[in-house]
Formats: C-alpha cells, structure tokens, sequence
C-alpha cells in the first residue's frame, strides 16, 4: 500500500468515526463508558486538530490508585479556578481522605463531587454530548475511572469587552451601561434594575452546530401568557445550524418577513430592556449578541426613546412632536416636491416658482432624476462613512456631501433646491431613535418618488395611502402595529398618554396592553392621612 493510499484510508475512517458520532441534528451518540481510558478516546477522536482542546489524565488519592480525566477550551476557561479549586483540591486535599473510603472505590465519586472540589457551581451530565458541550461553552469537565457519569465545573472565563459606554441610542441625561457580547453579563445589568424574583429567566439553546445560548427573560405575573406561548412556538418551529447574533432570531420569528418595518425592537440599553419588561414585554438576549429583542413592538415603541421619561415630560413631548413631523419628511418630501413641480406648479407661489425655474434652466434631467440621483449619493456616502473609522466616518460624510452637492450644482447637473430637498430629508430621517425604523422609511421612500412621478399629488396621496395600509395590516404578536393609534379603545385610550405626547409620569398609572388585565396598575398616590 503507498503512502497515498495509507491517507486516504486513514482520512475515510476518520470520516466514519465522525458519522458515528453524530445523529442528524448533530448530537452525539456515543454513550459514555465506566472505562475511563475509552472515554478519552472517544474525546481525542472528537477533538482530534483542535489544538486548543487541554486535557490531563493523572492519578488521586492516598495510594494514587484512582485515575481521574479532566478536559477543558484554553483561554475560554479561568485558570485561576482550575488551579486553585480543581487541581489543588485533588492532588493535594484528596490525600487526606480516609483509608477506608479509599479502598471503598464507589464512595471516592461522591466524596470528590460533594466535598472534594473547592466551588459550589457544579452539575452532574451523564452523556457524552452534554460534556463535550460543556466543554465548548467554557466549563472544565471531570470524569473518574469506573464511573459513567461527568462532573462539570464552572470555570467559564472567555474574554469580553466588559461593559462600555453606547455609540448608539446616545442619551444626555441616564444610564450610560450597554449591553455586550456575554449574556450572562447581559442578564444581570437587567436583573440588577428589577429586583424582584417574579422575573424569569427561561434559558434554552439553539442552533445544531453554534448550540448559541438564549435567555428569555420576562415578568411572571405581568406577562400575558398567550404571548409567551406564541414565542416559545416560534422558537421551536425551526431548526438551523447557527445563531451568530440576535438578529438571526428576529428575522425567524418576524410574523411579515417582507415588511420593510421591524416588528420586533432590539436595544442595546439595559434601561430601555428592563422598562420594557416592567411594562409587561418580553425580552430575548441572545449570547454573543450584544442587541437585545424586545417583543411585541409597535411602531410607537420605535419613536420612544429612554431619555423620554429621563427629563420634563413638557420638553420630550415637544422633541417627539418633532420625532414624527420629522418621520413625516423623510418619507414624503421628495415626492411631495416631484409632485408640486412637474404636475401641480401653480400650486407654488409665483416668486418661489420662478425661482425654482430659473435655478433649473440649464439641468438637463427631469425632476425625478435629479431628486433619485442626489438620494443615492447620499445613500453611497452614508455607506462609505458607516465602514470607515468614527472620526474619518464623519468628516467623509459631512466633507463629501458638500463637496458632492457643490459640485453637483456648479456642473449643472442638479438644482440647488433638489440639495436642499435631500439634506432635509437626510436630517430628518436621523431624527428618528430607532435605527431599523429609520431604514425602514428609507425603503418606502423610493416607492412615494415612483407614484409621485407617475401620477403627481394624486400618487403622492396614493402612495402615502398604500403606506398605512400596509402599517395597518401588521401585527407584532397579535398587537396592531399602529397600536395606540388604532383600537386604543380597548384600554380606555390610556396607552394614548404615551404616544405622540408623553403626558406625566403620575397619569400613566397603568400598563400598557403588553401587560395582563389583572395587572394594569403600576401607580398608585398615597392618601394624606397614611
């Protein structure tokens, strides 16, 4: 046999060895055994060029007679409880267990996993799988000859970016804490705003191969149950192989997938997470995400922002006046403009429209070219800053959009008022908190500019028209999208004092619809005489 052939065979068995391993979803098969030397195979082989994988077999108790395994991911674990917790307890503190127990050889397991190991965060697995998981989440495993079964210790100790100061959803006044990639830090900075023991965090896995770790944290008395349920089918429904970040989930479990709306709010404020739990939401924190899902969603919980109930409710309610006038602009200007100038001119003042004629006289493309090709180099540089470094990012947009625009005008190409138009409405779209909603109008956009081209004011109400229908039509969790806007009657019209106008925090007494019936009242004014 030559020595190609010797690889090739060798590469066939190792193939099989790894089918044998693995069920369709990707599970491993093999039980484990009481032979502590078949287990370490067994590891080897699932292991086998993975050079990160640390695994030491070394002999225990007063004779030494006892052999015990212990596997782990460098740098994915803390070494310092594996020295101190693990290792010194078993080679040092394992010599002064009794001589009786020693010769006892079915006591030595419990007496190593009760009392031998210096850290309360332990579990017992009995199968192969969850210990080989347990190894690729962080966790150190500890098998003991003659016994079937694995300890698991906590040893996890990956690196992370800690908790950092947000570069988005940027507030002047409140917390400064946002999320990260860990999600167990993720948790706490919300466990930590809500302290009570009603609220629930339901953890589950998913993905076949990535098995990405997902906290499903909520209110137990507050969150109605018919939501719950209605996510926890969605999470079963499918089966895929990796979670990379939360955005995977959203997009699985959205209700209309070709909706240029989101449905589903993610945050990268621990705040903003944790009110929306109070209010009866649920929230979905997904490891290695650092953007956490906030279900159900309407289109007003994308216009609220957490500075809203940080400040005078007389100053926010004016700045989410402006939010949605704001909105309004970005979606609807440039065809409003496409509109009045090409099919309805006499609705412009005379003055203003000879202006507009004169700065167009010598432009040689129609309203509608000017207005989309001005759009797009906006849209280009918006890319192009977004790639960049921060500081580089913004100069390239604010230097290149005046550049672009001067030379634009100079070289006759586009009017002065298409510049104006498209800065307007660049501004205005940055107006708007959320940045998914924001992108969102950007879409719908386009589609106001074509029925405002093809039909003027009539297709600019057209399209502004065929907009709300389809915001009409969506549903996030069984909640209307335009809820509080419509069907607000169902709570007396209360989630209106926390929509275009943010009314005092003392008359928002109750819960928003998220919240069960029961449990409504989130405030109460204590009497005089208590």
């Amino acid at each position: 046999m030559g020595i190609k052939d010797w690889f090739k065979n060798k590469t066939e068995r190792k193939e099989q060895w790894e089918d044998a391993f693995h069920d369709e979803d990707n599970k491993i098969t093999i039980p484990l055994s009481k032979k502590l030397d078949e287990n370490i195979k067994n590891l080897e082989i699932l292991f086998q060029d993975c050079g990160d994988f640390v695994r030491r077999k070394f002999p225990v108790g007063v004779n030494k007679e006892i052999n015990v395994f212990i596997a782990y991911i460098d740098l994915m674990i803390d070494r310092r409880i594996i020295e101190e917790s693990l290792l010194e307890q078993l080679i040092v503190q394992i010599r002064s267990v009794p001589p009786q127990m020693d010769r006892i050889k079915t006591s030595i397991y419990e007496f190593i996993r009760d009392g031998g190991l210096a850290t309360a965060d332990i579990k017992e697995v009995e199968s192969l799988d969850e210990a080989v998981l347990a190894i690729l989440s962080g966790d150190t495993i500890l098998i003991i000859d003659g016994y079937a079964k694995v300890i698991v210790i906590s040893t996890k100790g990956w690196p992370n970016r800690g908790i950092q100061e947000l570069d988005s959803e940027v507030v002047i006044r409140g917390s400064k804490e946002g999320f990260t990639e860990a999600l167990r830090m993720n948790t706490v900075l919300i466990r930590r705003r809500i302290r009570d023991t009603k609220l629930k965090v339901k953890q589950l896995q998913i993905g076949t191969r990535s098995r990405t770790d997902i906290a499903i944290m909520y209110l137990d008395d507050i969150v109605r149950k018919d939501i719950l349920e209605d996510l926890e089918k969605r999470l079963d429904s499918f089966k895929i192989d990796s979670i990379l970040d939360s955005s995977y989930i959203e997009e699985l479990i959205q209700q209309d997938w070709m909706s240029p709306f989101p449905q589903i709010q993610a945050t990268q404020r621990p705040d903003k997470a944790a009110s929306a739990i109070l209010e009866g939401r649920i929230a979905i924190v997904v490891d290695n995400s650092p953007f956490v899902l906030l279900i159900p969603s309407t289109i007003n919980n994308f216009f609220q922002s957490s500075e809203d109930y940080y400040d005078r409710w007389t100053i926010m309610s004016f700045t989410r006046l402006i939010r949605f006038i704001a909105a309004f602009f970005s979606v609807g200007i440039p065809g409003f403009y496409i509109a009045l100038t090409d099919y309805h001119p006499s609705m412009i003042p005379t003055p203003l429209t000879m202006a507009i004629a004169a700065s167009r006289e010598q432009v040689p493309f129609p309203t509608v070219v000017e207005v989309v090709l001005m759009e797009l180099a906006f849209e280009l540089l918006r890319e192009a800053g977004t790639r960049l470094p921060g500081p580089i990012g913004s100069t390239i947009g604010i230097v290149g959009g005046i550049i672009i625009g001067q030379a634009a005008v100079e070289a006759k190409i586009v009017s002065p008022v298409v510049v104006i138009i498209v800065a307007v409405t660049a501004i205005s779209s940055f107006a708007i908190p959320d940045n998914s909603l924001t992108v969102g109008f950007r879409i719908v956009k386009y589609l106001i500019i074509a029925t405002s081209a093809i039909l003027g004011l009539y297709g600019f109400l057209l399209g502004i028209l065929i907009v709300l229908i389809h915001l009409v039509s969506l549903k996030s969790f069984n909640i209307p999208y335009l809820y509080p806007y419509v069907s607000a009657g169902i709570t007396g019209y209360n989630d209106l004092k926390d929509s275009i106008f943010r009314l005092p925090l003392f008359m928002m007494y109750k819960r928003p619809v998220y919240s069960r019936h029961e449990q409504r009242i989130r405030f109460r004014m204590k009497k005089k005489n208590e």
